[in-house]
Protein backbone atom coordinates (compact mmCIF):
# COMPACT_ATOMS: atom_id res chain seq x y z
CA UNK A 1 0.00 0.00 0.00
CA UNK A 2 1.60 3.34 -1.02
CA UNK A 3 2.55 5.84 1.62
CA UNK A 4 0.11 8.77 1.92
CA UNK A 5 1.23 11.98 0.28
CA UNK A 6 2.05 14.63 2.90
CA UNK A 7 -0.39 17.51 2.98
CA UNK A 8 1.72 20.69 3.15
CA UNK A 9 -1.19 22.71 4.51
CA UNK A 10 -1.89 20.28 7.32
CA UNK A 11 1.76 19.67 8.21
CA UNK A 12 2.67 23.38 8.53
CA UNK A 13 2.95 24.43 12.16
CA UNK A 14 0.49 27.24 13.01
CA UNK A 15 2.22 30.59 13.51
CA UNK A 16 1.57 33.42 15.90
CA UNK A 17 0.52 35.51 12.89
CA UNK A 18 -2.15 32.92 12.07
CA UNK A 19 -3.40 33.08 15.67
CA UNK A 20 -3.57 36.88 15.50
CA UNK A 21 -5.47 36.75 12.18
CA UNK A 22 -7.95 34.16 13.50
CA UNK A 23 -8.52 36.21 16.67
CA UNK A 24 -8.77 39.52 14.80
CA UNK A 25 -6.02 41.19 16.85
CA UNK A 26 -2.53 42.47 16.22
CA UNK A 27 0.47 40.16 16.45
CA UNK A 28 1.71 42.14 19.47
CA UNK A 29 -1.58 41.54 21.31
CA UNK A 30 -1.53 37.84 20.46
CA UNK A 31 2.06 37.63 21.70
CA UNK A 32 1.19 39.29 25.02
CA UNK A 33 -1.66 36.86 25.62
CA UNK A 34 0.34 33.77 24.67
CA UNK A 35 3.23 34.85 26.92
CA UNK A 36 0.99 35.67 29.88
CA UNK A 37 1.71 39.41 29.89
CA UNK A 38 -0.66 41.83 31.57
CA UNK A 39 -2.50 44.77 30.02
CA UNK A 40 -4.80 42.96 27.56
CA UNK A 41 -8.58 43.28 27.95
CA UNK A 42 -10.33 40.04 28.87
CA UNK A 43 -12.48 39.81 25.69
CA UNK A 44 -9.31 39.93 23.57
CA UNK A 45 -7.63 37.38 25.84
CA UNK A 46 -10.58 35.04 25.29
CA UNK A 47 -10.44 35.57 21.50
CA UNK A 48 -6.73 34.76 21.35
CA UNK A 49 -7.04 31.68 23.56
CA UNK A 50 -9.91 30.41 21.40
CA UNK A 51 -7.78 30.88 18.27
CA UNK A 52 -4.87 29.04 19.94
CA UNK A 53 -7.14 26.08 20.70
CA UNK A 54 -8.72 26.02 17.25
CA UNK A 55 -5.39 26.16 15.40
CA UNK A 56 -3.46 23.94 17.82
CA UNK A 57 -0.81 26.60 18.17
CA UNK A 58 2.22 25.66 20.29
CA UNK A 59 4.44 28.58 21.36
CA UNK A 60 8.06 28.46 20.29
CA UNK A 61 9.95 28.03 23.55
CA UNK A 62 13.11 29.82 22.38
CA UNK A 63 11.16 32.81 21.11
CA UNK A 64 9.03 32.87 24.25
CA UNK A 65 12.16 32.91 26.40
CA UNK A 66 13.48 35.93 24.51
CA UNK A 67 10.22 37.80 25.06
CA UNK A 68 9.52 36.89 28.67
CA UNK A 69 13.11 36.29 29.88
CA UNK A 70 11.67 33.17 31.53
CA UNK A 71 12.51 29.52 30.86
CA UNK A 72 9.41 28.00 32.41
CA UNK A 73 11.59 25.66 34.48
CA UNK A 74 12.51 25.48 38.16
CA UNK A 75 15.41 23.52 39.65
CA UNK A 76 14.73 21.40 42.72
CA UNK A 77 18.07 20.78 44.43
CA UNK A 78 18.36 18.16 47.17
CA UNK A 79 21.63 17.83 49.02
CA UNK A 80 21.30 14.11 49.68
CA UNK A 81 22.52 10.88 48.02
CA UNK A 82 20.26 9.40 45.36
CA UNK A 83 19.59 6.26 47.42
CA UNK A 84 18.20 8.27 50.32
CA UNK A 85 16.10 10.58 48.16
CA UNK A 86 14.32 7.68 46.46
CA UNK A 87 13.89 5.57 49.61
CA UNK A 88 12.72 8.21 52.10
CA UNK A 89 8.99 9.03 51.76
CA UNK A 90 9.66 12.54 53.09
CA UNK A 91 11.33 13.50 49.82
CA UNK A 92 8.71 11.89 47.59
CA UNK A 93 5.93 13.77 49.40
CA UNK A 94 7.71 17.11 49.21
CA UNK A 95 8.55 16.62 45.52
CA UNK A 96 4.93 15.66 44.85
CA UNK A 97 3.72 18.91 46.42
CA UNK A 98 6.28 20.89 44.42
CA UNK A 99 5.42 19.11 41.16
CA UNK A 100 1.68 19.65 41.54
CA UNK A 101 2.08 23.34 42.24
CA UNK A 102 4.56 23.82 39.38
CA UNK A 103 2.08 22.12 37.04
CA UNK A 104 -0.54 24.64 38.12
CA UNK A 105 1.90 27.40 37.11
CA UNK A 106 2.77 25.71 33.79
CA UNK A 107 6.40 25.25 34.87
CA UNK A 108 8.71 22.27 34.55
CA UNK A 109 10.58 20.61 37.42
CA UNK A 110 14.30 19.92 36.96
CA UNK A 111 15.64 17.63 39.69
CA UNK A 112 19.30 18.03 40.71
CA UNK A 113 20.77 15.73 43.35
CA UNK A 114 23.99 16.49 45.21
CA UNK A 115 25.80 13.26 46.08
CA UNK A 116 28.98 14.92 47.31
CA UNK A 117 31.03 18.10 47.28
CA UNK A 118 32.13 17.49 43.68
CA UNK A 119 28.56 17.86 42.47
CA UNK A 120 28.46 21.51 43.48
CA UNK A 121 30.62 22.33 40.44
CA UNK A 122 28.00 20.73 38.19
CA UNK A 123 25.18 22.60 39.93
CA UNK A 124 27.13 25.87 39.70
CA UNK A 125 27.65 25.47 35.95
CA UNK A 126 23.98 24.66 35.44
CA UNK A 127 22.71 27.66 37.40
CA UNK A 128 25.26 29.95 35.75
CA UNK A 129 23.92 28.86 32.36
CA UNK A 130 20.57 30.45 33.11
CA UNK A 131 18.59 27.28 32.37
CA UNK A 132 16.01 27.82 35.11
CA UNK A 133 13.96 30.70 36.46
CA UNK A 134 14.52 29.82 40.09
CA UNK A 135 15.61 27.25 42.65
CA UNK A 136 13.89 25.27 45.38
CA UNK A 137 16.52 23.74 47.66
CA UNK A 138 15.98 21.53 50.67
CA UNK A 139 17.70 19.14 53.05
CA UNK A 140 20.41 21.75 53.52
CA UNK A 141 23.37 21.03 55.80
CA UNK A 142 25.31 23.51 57.89
CA UNK A 143 28.35 23.28 55.59
CA UNK A 144 26.23 23.55 52.44
CA UNK A 145 27.61 25.48 49.47
CA UNK A 146 24.18 26.03 47.91
CA UNK A 147 23.32 29.30 49.71
CA UNK A 148 26.61 30.83 48.56
CA UNK A 149 26.07 29.63 44.98
CA UNK A 150 22.55 31.07 44.93
CA UNK A 151 23.82 34.38 46.31
CA UNK A 152 26.66 34.51 43.78
CA UNK A 153 24.40 34.15 40.75
CA UNK A 154 21.45 35.98 42.32
CA UNK A 155 19.08 33.16 41.42
CA UNK A 156 15.57 33.59 42.86
CA UNK A 157 15.25 30.80 45.42
CA UNK A 158 13.27 29.38 48.29
CA UNK A 159 14.73 27.03 50.88
CA UNK A 160 12.89 24.06 52.29
CA UNK A 161 13.83 24.25 55.95
CA UNK A 162 15.32 27.12 57.90
CA UNK A 163 18.96 27.79 56.98
CA UNK A 164 21.43 27.98 59.84
CA UNK A 165 22.37 31.57 59.06
CA UNK A 166 20.42 34.32 57.34
CA UNK A 167 22.68 36.89 55.72
CA UNK A 168 21.83 40.56 56.11
CA UNK A 169 22.92 43.66 54.28
CA UNK A 170 22.02 45.64 51.17
CA UNK A 171 23.63 43.17 48.76
CA UNK A 172 22.51 39.97 50.48
CA UNK A 173 19.38 38.38 49.02
CA UNK A 174 16.87 37.59 51.75
CA UNK A 175 16.15 34.06 50.63
CA UNK A 176 12.80 32.99 52.09
CA UNK A 177 12.22 29.53 53.50
CA UNK A 178 9.34 27.22 54.34
CA UNK A 179 9.68 25.11 57.46
CA UNK A 180 7.53 23.51 60.12
CA UNK A 181 7.68 24.35 63.82
CA UNK A 182 10.31 21.73 64.58
CA UNK A 183 11.05 22.97 68.07
CA UNK A 184 7.40 23.37 69.04
CA UNK A 185 6.54 19.94 67.65
CA UNK A 186 9.36 18.36 69.64
CA UNK A 187 8.15 20.05 72.81
CA UNK A 188 4.64 18.68 72.24
CA UNK A 189 6.01 15.15 71.72
CA UNK A 190 8.08 15.21 74.92
CA UNK A 191 5.28 16.79 76.96
CA UNK A 192 3.01 13.98 75.80
CA UNK A 193 5.47 11.36 77.04
CA UNK A 194 5.86 13.15 80.36
CA UNK A 195 2.06 13.37 80.70
CA UNK A 196 1.95 9.58 80.47
CA UNK A 197 4.03 9.40 83.64
CA UNK A 198 7.33 8.57 81.92
CA UNK A 199 10.34 9.71 83.91
CA UNK A 200 13.35 8.62 81.85
CA UNK A 201 12.59 10.07 78.43
CA UNK A 202 15.37 9.66 75.86
CA UNK A 203 15.88 11.31 72.49
CA UNK A 204 17.23 9.78 69.29
CA UNK A 205 18.43 12.88 67.44
CA UNK A 206 18.89 13.53 63.74
CA UNK A 207 22.17 14.60 62.12
CA UNK A 208 23.57 17.66 63.88
CA UNK A 209 24.55 19.30 60.60
CA UNK A 210 20.85 19.89 59.84
CA UNK A 211 18.91 22.70 61.49
CA UNK A 212 15.69 20.68 61.78
CA UNK A 213 17.48 18.09 63.92
CA UNK A 214 19.04 20.79 66.11
CA UNK A 215 15.65 22.46 66.59
CA UNK A 216 14.14 19.14 67.70
CA UNK A 217 16.97 18.60 70.17
CA UNK A 218 16.27 22.09 71.55
CA UNK A 219 12.58 21.25 71.87
CA UNK A 220 13.45 18.14 73.86
CA UNK A 221 15.65 20.16 76.21
CA UNK A 222 12.98 22.87 76.56
CA UNK A 223 10.85 20.28 78.38
CA UNK A 224 13.69 18.32 80.00
CA UNK A 225 16.51 20.80 80.61
CA UNK A 226 18.18 18.55 83.18
CA UNK A 227 18.06 15.31 81.17
CA UNK A 228 21.15 13.10 81.45
CA UNK A 229 23.53 13.44 78.51
CA UNK A 230 23.49 9.71 77.84
CA UNK A 231 19.73 9.91 77.20
CA UNK A 232 20.41 11.77 73.93
CA UNK A 233 21.82 9.53 71.19
CA UNK A 234 22.64 10.62 67.64
CA UNK A 235 21.06 9.03 64.56
CA UNK A 236 21.03 9.74 60.84
CA UNK A 237 17.34 9.89 59.79
CA UNK A 238 17.44 6.29 58.44
CA UNK A 239 15.85 3.10 59.87
CA UNK A 240 19.30 1.59 60.34
CA UNK A 241 20.51 4.68 62.18
CA UNK A 242 17.48 4.53 64.46
CA UNK A 243 18.12 0.85 65.20
CA UNK A 244 21.77 1.48 66.07
CA UNK A 245 20.87 4.42 68.30
CA UNK A 246 18.16 2.43 70.11
CA UNK A 247 20.54 -0.46 70.73
CA UNK A 248 23.18 1.90 72.12
CA UNK A 249 20.58 3.62 74.27
CA UNK A 250 19.34 0.33 75.78
CA UNK A 251 22.91 -0.77 76.46
CA UNK A 252 23.71 2.50 78.26
CA UNK A 253 20.36 3.07 79.95
CA UNK A 254 18.25 -0.09 80.24
CA UNK A 255 15.93 1.83 82.56
CA UNK A 256 14.69 4.16 79.80
CA UNK A 257 10.87 4.22 79.68
CA UNK A 258 10.19 6.54 76.73
CA UNK A 259 11.89 7.74 73.53
CA UNK A 260 11.22 10.74 71.33
CA UNK A 261 12.72 9.97 67.92
CA UNK A 262 13.58 12.76 65.49
CA UNK A 263 11.84 11.18 62.49
CA UNK A 264 9.55 8.27 61.65
CA UNK A 265 12.12 6.23 59.73
CA UNK A 266 14.46 6.13 62.73
CA UNK A 267 11.48 5.35 64.96
CA UNK A 268 10.69 2.31 62.81
CA UNK A 269 14.24 1.04 63.36
CA UNK A 270 14.01 1.75 67.09
CA UNK A 271 10.74 -0.19 67.36
CA UNK A 272 12.35 -3.17 65.63
CA UNK A 273 15.18 -3.28 68.16
CA UNK A 274 12.78 -2.95 71.09
CA UNK A 275 10.74 -5.86 69.76
CA UNK A 276 13.85 -7.99 69.20
CA UNK A 277 14.94 -7.39 72.79
CA UNK A 278 11.56 -8.29 74.22
CA UNK A 279 10.74 -4.76 75.35
CA UNK A 280 7.01 -4.05 75.18
CA UNK A 281 5.75 -0.88 73.47
CA UNK A 282 4.17 1.13 74.98
CA UNK A 283 3.97 -0.78 78.28
CA UNK A 284 7.72 -0.74 78.95
CA UNK A 285 8.89 1.99 76.58
CA UNK A 286 6.65 4.55 74.88
CA UNK A 287 7.81 5.85 71.48
CA UNK A 288 6.96 9.05 69.58
CA UNK A 289 8.31 9.91 66.12
CA UNK A 290 8.26 13.01 63.92
CA UNK A 291 6.89 13.63 60.38
CA UNK A 292 3.76 11.42 60.22
CA UNK A 293 4.85 9.59 57.11
CA UNK A 294 1.70 7.44 57.04
CA UNK A 295 3.37 4.76 54.92
CA UNK A 296 5.79 4.32 57.84
CA UNK A 297 3.85 5.35 60.95
CA UNK A 298 0.79 3.30 60.05
CA UNK A 299 2.82 0.20 59.22
CA UNK A 300 4.98 -0.10 62.34
CA UNK A 301 4.21 -2.57 65.13
CA UNK A 302 2.56 -0.99 67.04
CA UNK A 303 1.38 1.96 64.88
CA UNK A 304 3.49 5.00 65.66
CA UNK A 305 2.43 8.06 67.62
CA UNK A 306 4.16 10.93 65.87
CA UNK A 307 4.29 14.66 65.20
CA UNK A 308 2.68 15.56 61.89
CA UNK A 309 4.07 18.14 59.51
CA UNK A 310 2.34 18.88 56.20
CA UNK A 311 5.24 17.96 53.94
CA UNK A 312 3.31 18.07 50.66
CA UNK A 313 1.71 21.37 51.62
CA UNK A 314 5.14 22.79 52.43
CA UNK A 315 6.31 21.84 48.93
CA UNK A 316 3.38 23.73 47.45
CA UNK A 317 4.16 26.75 49.63
CA UNK A 318 7.76 26.78 48.41
CA UNK A 319 6.55 27.08 44.81
CA UNK A 320 4.06 29.82 45.69
CA UNK A 321 6.74 31.89 47.41
CA UNK A 322 9.06 31.46 44.42
CA UNK A 323 6.34 32.49 41.97
CA UNK A 324 5.56 35.51 44.16
CA UNK A 325 9.21 36.50 43.91
CA UNK A 326 9.39 35.90 40.14
CA UNK A 327 6.21 37.87 39.46
CA UNK A 328 7.04 40.75 41.79
CA UNK A 329 7.31 44.05 39.96
CA UNK A 330 9.75 45.32 42.57
CA UNK A 331 11.78 42.13 42.97
CA UNK A 332 10.85 42.04 46.65
CA UNK A 333 11.49 38.86 48.58
CA UNK A 334 8.40 37.30 50.21
CA UNK A 335 8.32 36.50 53.90
CA UNK A 336 9.33 33.05 55.15
CA UNK A 337 6.62 30.69 56.39
CA UNK A 338 6.67 28.40 59.44
CA UNK A 339 3.81 25.90 59.42
CA UNK A 340 2.25 24.36 62.54
CA UNK A 341 2.69 20.75 63.66
CA UNK A 342 0.23 18.38 65.28
CA UNK A 343 0.64 15.37 67.56
CA UNK A 344 -1.04 12.29 66.05
CA UNK A 345 -1.67 9.67 68.73
CA UNK A 346 -1.57 6.01 67.78
CA UNK A 347 -0.65 2.93 69.80
CA UNK A 348 3.07 3.42 70.53
CA UNK A 349 2.55 6.14 73.16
Amino acid sequence: MPEPTPDPQRDVRPTLEAVAARAGVSRATASRVVNGAAGVRQPLVDQVRKAVDELGYIPNHAARTLVTRRNGAVAVIIDEPELRVFSDPFFSRQIRGISRELNAHDAQLVLLLVEGSGDFDRVTRYLAGGHVDGVLAFSLHTDDELPAIIKRFRVPAVFGGRPEHTERGADAPQVPYVDCDNRGGAREAVRHLVSLGRRRVAHIAGPRDQVSALDRIDGYHDVLPDADRELVVDGDFTPEGGARAMAALLDARPDVDAVFVSNDLMASGALRVLRERGVRVPEDVAVVGFDDMTSVAGATDPPLTTVRQDVEGMGRLMVRLLMERLNSATGAWPESVITPTELVCRASA
